[in-house]
């Protein structure tokens, strides 16, 4: 990770909760990899219940739970947990929320779309975002594993899951989309 300031540069953060529809009609939400908090402190204001937030790296963990501590805010559950390999650990069908920011370049990003089927309510959503790969960027994965807004509409089991906003660039570096649990 880069320096945490360098980091927040590259979202326009409250362009993207907007666009992705995180707000206070959301009671419960998961964010699967916290980073800095970048997202989970925002969030956290916006909605009404809990943020379930995973990371692997226990020192992103420790940041954001100081900056809880500083911002005196009560409604985040942080936990160090891989969600691939270990999945949640949420009960099926309790989720209202989840946020697959910038994650779904890894091995196997079906694993992340799953557990966000299994833990979703029906009509529940999932907002996702990735770095862009048709403009530079200054940091992401590399080009070729970075998936495009068509790969991730290709890999949506459409029997599950239905679109619920088209993808759509979201200035400077990434773009965005939201689905909903069938």
């Amino acid at each position: 990770m880069p320096a945490e300031d360098l980091w927040a540069s590259f979202f326009n953060i409250d362009l993207i909760l907007s666009e992705l529809h995180i707000n206070s009609g959301i009671s419960n939400i998961v964010e699967i990899g916290c980073g800095y908090g970048t997202f989970t402190i925002p969030t956290s204001k916006i909605i009404k219940g809990i943020l379930f937030t995973f990371d692997i790296e226990s020192e992103m963990l420790d940041i954001v739970k100081q900056k809880l501590i500083t911002e005196n805010i009560h409604n985040v559950n942080l936990e160090e947990r891989d969600v691939q390999a270990q999945k949640t650990g949420l009960a099926d069908n309790s989720i209202d929320y989840v946020m697959l920011f910038n994650i779904l370049h890894h091995e196997s990003p079906l694993d992340f779309i799953n557990e966000a089927y299994r833990i979703l309510k029906q009509n529940g959503k999932v907002g996702i975002i990735h770095w862009r790969s048709d403009v530079d960027t200054p940091r992401g994965p590399d080009l070729s594993i970075r998936p495009k807004p068509s790969q991730i509409l290709q890999w949506i089991d459409k029997s599950k899951f239905s679109i619920y906003k088209e993808p759509v660039v979201i200035e400077p570096y990434h773009y965005g989309l939201v689905i909903t649990k069938r």
